[in-house]
C-alpha cells in the first residue's frame, strides 16, 4: 500500500471515528444550554420534621417531583446550598445529602466551582390514564405458562383438619432442635457461612447414608448422596438434567402431580402406568391405549413424527404409593427393573412415606435391587421432622454424582449449610431415630381413631382404604359426589382436603378424597369430620 493510500485508510477510519463519537453524543443524556432563568418552585417542597422520614430524604423526593414534572426546564440551575437551607430553615449538610443523591443517580450535574444543573432526561414510561385499560404484558414463553398452570396444594397455616401429608408439629422436639442449631450457629465456623459443599454438608450425608442402609437397605456412599431444598427441587432439578423435550416418562395414575408438574414444564409426554387398591401397579405395555395421551403438545413446541412408547424416565412411590398408600410387591419390582433395563431407562425411586408402615417392618427400596446404576433415590425429612424445614436428599448414581456440581451451582438449588449441619447433629445423636418410634407409635393409634370416626360418622358416604402405609388415607366417595364440589366446601369450612380426581391426569379419575390424619388430636379429628360431613351434605344440596 502506498504512502498516500495509508494516509487516506487513516484519515478515513480518523473521519468514521468522529462520527460514531457524534452518533453517541447525540443518543445520550444530555444537558442543554442554560434556558431563561425562572423563579425556583419553592412551594413544591414541603418538610414535616415531626415526619419519621429523614430530612434529607423528604427534600430528595421533592426536587426529584421538581425534575421529574419539569417544573424546571432542563438546564436550569439550582439553588446554593446556603440558599436552599435558609430558605427552608434546615441544615446545610441536609441539602447537600440530598443534592449528593441527586447527582449520584443522575438527575443534576455538578460542575466545579458552580450551581448544579438539571439534566435533560428523557420522558420515561408514560403513565397509563385512569380511564384507559393497560396494555396487556407480553406473554410468558411457552415453557412459563407451563409452570404458571401447574397445580399446588400448599394449605392455610391452622388448617391441619385433614391436610394431606402433614406431620403433626407440635410432637417434634423444638427444644432439642433450637439447642443444636444455636450450637452450630454459635460454633460452626467459616465453613457453614459460604457457599460451601454444594452437595451437602459432609456430615449430613453421611449421617443419611447410615440411616438409609440400616433403615432402607439403601447402598450407597456419601459421595453419592445431593442435599436438596425438599424433594419438589429434587423432582425439578433431575428433569431439567435427564430430560430432552419430547422423551417418554412413565409414571403412575394416580400419581403424584408434583413430579409430574416437573417433567411436564421439562417438555416430556407422561405415559401413565394405572395403579389401583386390587391388582397394584399394571406395567403392561400397549401402545393404541396411549395414543391420545402421547397427541398432548408438549412445551417444546416441535412436531414427533413418531412418538416413543419407550421411557426415556420411569416414576413411581413403591413403598407407600402417593396418594393410594399401598405397597409394590416383588414381582413388580423386579418387572420394573427389567422393563428399565431395556428401555435404558433412569427410574426415579420416590420414598414417599416410606418411613410410616403400620404392618411390619418398612420393606427396602428397590435402589437395594438395582445393579445396572439407573435408580435414583429421593427423600425428605418433611414428613419426619417438619415441612417448613424444606431440607430433602437424592441418592445418584456414581457416574451422575460426580458432575451434579455444575448443575446444582447452575441452578441455586442447595440448601443452607447451618441447618444441614444442625441435622446431622439431630441423626447422630439419636433425636431422629428416637423420635421417629415416637411417632410412629402415635400415628397408629390416631389413625384407628380416624377409620373409627369417619366409618360411625360418614359410612354412607365415604368407604376409607385399607392401605397400612402412610399419614394419609384415601376415601373412595359415593357415586353422585363430586370430589372437587366437596373439597370446595370443605374449605370454606377450614377443613384442608384434597380432590383424589386432582391425581389423574390422563385417564378417567376416580371420585374421592385424600384426607391427612397426623396432624390432627382426638378433638380435632371429630370436630373436623363433623365438618366434613356438612360439606358433603351441601354438595348433594
Amino acid at each position: 500500500m502506498s504512502g498516500r493510500t495509508e494516509r487516506g485508510a487513516k484519515e478515513l477510519d480518523l473521519q468514521s471515528l468522529r462520527h460514531a463519537i457524534a452518533r453517541y453524543s447525540r443518543s445520550s443524556v444530555t444537558m442543554r444550554p442554560h434556558p431563561k432563568p425562572q423563579p425556583f418552585p419553592l412551594d413544591m417542597l414541603t418538610v414535616n420534621r415531626a415526619g419519621p422520614e429523614q430530612l434529607s430524604r423528604q427534600l430528595y423526593h421533592g426536587l426529584v417531583a421538581i425534575i421529574r414534572s419539569r417544573a424546571l426546564p432542563p438546564g436550569s440551575e439550582l439553588p446554593s446550598t446556603r440558599a436552599l437551607a435558609a430558605e427552608l430553615g434546615l441544615g446545610r449538610n441536609t441539602i447537600v445529602a440530598a443534592y449528593d443523591q441527586l447527582a449520584t443517580e443522575g438527575y443534576l450535574a455538578n460542575r466545579q466551582g458552580a450551581r448544579p444543573v438539571i439534566v435533560d432526561l428523557p420522558d420515561g414510561p408514560r403513565e397509563t390514564p385512569a380511564e384507559e385499560p393497560p396494555e396487556p404484558l407480553r406473554s410468558p414463553s411457552l415453557r412459563g405458562q407451563q409452570l404458571l398452570s401447574q397445580p399446588y396444594h400448599h394449605g392455610r397455616p391452622g388448617h391441619v383438619a385433614f391436610h394431606p401429608g402433614m406431620p403433626d408439629a407440635g410432637s417434634f422436639p423444638f427444644g432439642v432442635w433450637g439447642r443444636l442449631v444455636a450450637r452450630r450457629a454459635s460454633h460452626g465456623g467459616e465453613t457453614l457461612f459460604g457457599t460451601y459443599d454444594v452437595t451437602g454438608h459432609p456430615a449430613l450425608k453421611e449421617a443419611i447414608a447410615g440411616y438409609l442402609y440400616s433403615a432402607r437397605g439403601v447402598r450407597c456412599r456419601p459421595e453419592q448422596i445431593v442435599i436438596t431444598t425438599g424433594a419438589q427441587a429434587a423432582f425439578d432439578l433431575l428433569a431439567r438434567l435427564l430430560l430432552d423435550p419430547d422423551d417418554t416418562v412413565w409414571m403412575e395414575e394416580p400419581g403424584y402431580y408434583g413430579a409430574k408438574a416437573a417433567f411436564t414444564v421439562a417438555g416430556a409426554r407422561i405415559l401413565p402406568i394405572p395403579v389401583d387398591q386390587e391388582r397394584g401397579w399394571r406395567l403392561e405395555h400397549d401402545p393404541e391405549k396411549w395414543e391420545p395421551v402421547l397427541g398432548q403438545r408438549s412445551c417444546s413446541n416441535k412436531e414427533s413424527d413418531a412418538p416413543s412408547f419407550s421411557p426415556r424416565l420411569i416414576y413411581v412411590t413403591p413403598a407407600c404409593q402417593h396418594p393410594l398408600g399401598i405397597t409394590m410387591r416383588m414381582e413388580e419390582r423386579l418387572r420394573l427393573l427389567d422393563i428399565a433395563e431395556t428401555a435404558n431407562a433412569w427410574v426415579i425411586e420416590d420414598d414417599f412415606d416410606g418411613e410410616y408402615r403400620f404392618q411390619g417392618r418398612p420393606v427396602p427400596a428397590i435402589q437395594s435391587m438395582d445393579r445396572s446404576g439407573r435408580v435414583i433415590y429421593v427423600g425428605t425429612f418433611a414428613k419426619l421432622l417438619f415441612p417448613a424445614l424444606r431440607l430433602g436428599f437424592m441418592v445418584l448414581p456414581p457416574e451422575l454424582a460426580g458432575r451434579i456440581v455444575n448443575a446444582l451451582s447452575t441452578t441455586g438449588q442447595f440448601a443452607p449449610l447451618l441447618l444441614q449441619a444442625a441435622l446431622a447433629d439431630f441423626i447422630t445423636e439419636g433425636h431422629m431415630s428416637r423420635h421417629l418410634k415416637r411417632m410412629r407409635r402415635i400415628y397408629a393409634q390416631r389413625r384407628q381413631l380416624f377409620r373409627d370416626i369417619v366409618t360411625e360418622r360418614l359410612r354412607d358416604e365415604i368407604t376409607l382404604s385399607p392401605a397400612e402405609a402412610g399419614i394419609q388415607v384415601v376415601g373412595y366417595l359415593r357415586d353422585g359426589i363430586d370430589d372437587i364440589k366437596v373439597s370446595q366446601a370443605a374449605a370454606k369450612r377450614a377443613i384442608n382436603v384434597s380432590p383424589l380426581s386432582k391425581y389423574f391426569q390422563n385417564t378417567a379419575p376416580t371420585q374421592g378424597l385424600v384426607l391427612g390424619y397426623a396432624a390432627c388430636d382426638a378433638a380435632q379429628m371429630r370436630d373436623g369430620v363433623e365438618r366434613l360431613a356438612a360439606a358433603i351434605g351441601e354438595t348433594l344440596g
